[in-house]
């Protein structure tokens, strides 16, 4: 029964896991694009944001702590750290490993921001975007369930959503390079553009 408990918490938290990180993912994009609204200003999506990471990163600990401690899978501290040291799925469970591995990156450096500067915590932030699609594969590989129609609904719902924001993301980012092309030829409109612009 315990050992049951065990696999379920960790289907159940790296599931959870999964649709909060792919949240965080449409936030982020959300975010970066200044996509904002009279009932939803963009400080808002920032927070949340913010506050979503937080929450995303707890049931990872719990994913991977559950994972460790289940004897079905016997993967051991070693394996939740060192890609393809696990012997349950070796490459399924690497991707995963990364993915956390590039989780923890953006976190330290997030912690670090002043220390480090904008530049540097930008650059290593960009690294989030190569650990969602990584932690999708390893949702999809690593699981006894995956190709369950309930589990594959849910990979899709996630993939969807991250495509869109993506996609949103790509067209808003047009907009921005039109309003800094009128930035330098002087015909912006100050005012409109603080609004657009200012990090609330």
């Amino acid at each position: 029964m315990s050992t049951q408990i065990l696999w379920f918490a960790t289907r159940g938290s790296g599931i959870v896991s999964l649709i909060l990180f792919s949240a965080v993912a449409c936030l982020g994009l959300l975010a970066v694009a200044r996509a904002q609204s009279a009932a939803w200003p963009r400080f808002l999506t920032v927070e949340f944001h913010r506050s979503l990471a937080l929450v995303s990163v707890a049931f990872l600990v719990l994913h991977i702590a559950t994972a460790v401690l289940d004897p079905f899978t016997a993967l051991g501290l070693a394996a939740a750290i060192v890609p393809l040291a696990s012997s349950y799925r070796p490459v399924a469970v690497a991707l995963g490993v990364i993915s956390v591995d590039l989780v923890l990156a953006v976190i330290v450096t997030s912690l670090l921001r002043e220390r480090i500067g904008q530049r540097v915590w930008r650059a290593v932030h960009w690294l989030a975007y190569g650990a969602w699609p990584l932690a999708v594969v390893h949702t999809i590989t690593a699981g006894s369930d995956s190709f369950a129609p309930w589990m594959l609904a849910v990979t899709a719902g996630c993939v969807l959503a991250v495509g869109a924001c993506l996609l949103w993301r790509l067209t808003a980012g047009d907009t921005n390079r039109s309003r800094l092309a009128d930035v330098t030829r002087g015909t912006a409109d100050p005012v409109a553009l603080d609004s657009a612009w200012r990090i609330d």
